[in-house]
């Protein structure tokens, strides 16, 4: 889709835009044939073929954000980070799942969660659900970094489309089944972790585990959908539509009876 798109350009509206694909000049090549558009678009080959997203990012509006998935798949990670849940400043990250929409990797607070920083800057793309008001700047203050991968916030994306009522609420009415999972919410991660250092259990953290994974495990098929919704308000639904993979298999499995105990706690 990115290539279809014109209006990141200088002076191009979204009218602009419509207007082009109304008269035959529906992608980049297309535009290459026309005196005034041709310098702009050898420069968005150029920009493409560097691989950088970031230039896309600034000059498209948020609402067309998605129109870089396609095109930067490969290079994209879905993120989402578990907490302390105190509300204080000294509010920790439990854990953090990353998933490439080939492999998940997991970091747990007091093992591995340091390696996150240095794991993440190999995607120049993450994706997140109200990640830019919750997991990106509480990771920034966490590890005094920034974060500085183009942001595709699914909350807002979603919402769009008429998807409301948090993530557990959009997967519910696309209907993606959490299984074992389902019922758990934010604040039960945080008992889970209350539970995981009082009692080490690996049971217990196994389960937040696996409740934190299947979090970026859904975002790749909400993503997937809401791409191709967005692209019916435009020419190409039937030519750009993405296969909606189902989600990977997570690794990790919620045990039960420590579910059960916990319900009883709470």
């Amino acid at each position: 889709m990115l290539t279809n798109t014109f209006c990141h350009l200088p002076e191009i509206s979204g009218r602009d835009e419509a207007d082009l694909w109304a008269n035959g000049i529906t992608t980049w090549e297309d535009g290459l044939l026309h005196p005034r558009l041709r310098p702009k678009i050898e420069h968005s080959l150029a920009l493409l073929e560097a691989g950088d997203p970031h230039p896309f990012a600034a000059t498209l509006p948020n609402a067309l954000q998605w129109r870089l998935f396609p095109e930067f798949r490969h290079t994209l990670a879905y993120l989402d980070i578990e907490t302390t849940g105190t509300g204080r400043p000294d509010d920790q990250i439990t854990a953090i799942a990353l998933y490439d929409g080939r492999q998940v990797r997991c970091y747990v607070n007091g093992d591995n969660l340091e390696r996150f920083v240095e794991d993440v800057q190999a995607y120049r793309v993450i994706v997140t659900y109200n990640g830019k008001c919750f997991d990106v700047p509480f990771i920034n203050r966490y590890f005094g970094i920034r974060l500085d991968q183009v942001h595709i916030d699914l909350r807002y994306v979603l919402a769009s489309l008429g998807l409301k009522g948090g993530l557990k609420g959009c997967e519910k009415q696309v209907g993606i089944d959490r299984g074992d999972l389902t019922g758990l919410d934010g604040f039960f991660a945080v008992v889970l972790w209350r539970d995981y250092v009082r009692r080490r259990d690996q049971r217990t953290l196994e389960t937040l585990l696996a409740y934190n994974v299947q979090d970026v495990l859904s975002l790749e098929v909400l993503l997937t959908l809401a791409y191709n919704r967005k692209l019916l308000g435009t020419p190409f639904a039937l030519t750009h539509e993405l296969l909606v993979r189902s989600p990977a298999a997570n690794p990790y499995r919620p045990d039960a009876p420590t579910v059960e105990r916990l319900r009883r706690y709470r």
